[in-house]
């Protein structure tokens, strides 16, 4: 049960409003984390916006999704890990990779060596040593593919933490736990 309140979007008003019929403009839906977040209209606007960048960015569809998989994952956010599986889906992401994204790791060397980053900025909150950004650059990653996956990070786990915070009720299919070895 969530611990903070949701906006119903039928009830909200002003920029509020504004935001989350954006939201179901573009997604036929309005996910439970927008309508926690827009308890703080900034807070919700810059969640989006920080989305919306990213989505020009250099990086593809299945390649953010599968670092938001493993940065979720990473950060033990159920929330995330539905809605990105959901999403992962909806952009060509097949059962296998989805697993795979959340084990951060993929048999896609190039794909593999960024999930290895997105989790090592996690667990290591952000001090990469100079052999994790050489491994990154050998599979092809340049510069631009760099700050976009710290990107990525950094807005996923602000999204993780939230959740946690709040208790976000999870709107999305279920995902099955992943064994721990």
């Amino acid at each position: 049960m969530s611990r903070l309140k949701t906006i119903e979007p039928n009830e909200a008003t002003g920029a509020t409003k504004q935001l989350l019929d954006a939201v179901n403009d573009k997604f036929g839906m309005v996910p439970n984390l927008a309508r926690t977040l827009a308890n703080s209209p900034a807070a919700l606007q810059g969640y989006l916006a920080f989305g919306e960048a990213l989505e020009g960015g250099v990086l593809p569809a299945k390649l953010r999704e599968q670092i938001a998989l493993t940065v979720s994952q990473a950060n033990g956010c159920g929330y995330c890990v539905a809605a990105h599986c959901a999403i992962g889906k909806s952009v060509g992401l097949s059962e296998d990779e989805l697993t795979d994204a959340r084990q951060s790791s993929s048999p896609n060397s190039r794909v593999d060596a960024a999930l290895e980053l997105a989790r090592k900025l996690v667990e290591d909150r952000g001090w990469v040593t100079d052999e994790d950004l050489d491994r990154v650059r050998r599979a092809g990653h340049g510069d631009a593919e760099i700050v976009e996956i710290v990107a990525i990070v950094a807005w996923k786990t602000f999204a993780n933490y939230f959740n946690h915070v709040a208790g976000t009720d999870v709107d999305f299919p279920e995902v099955v736990e992943l064994a721990t070895a």
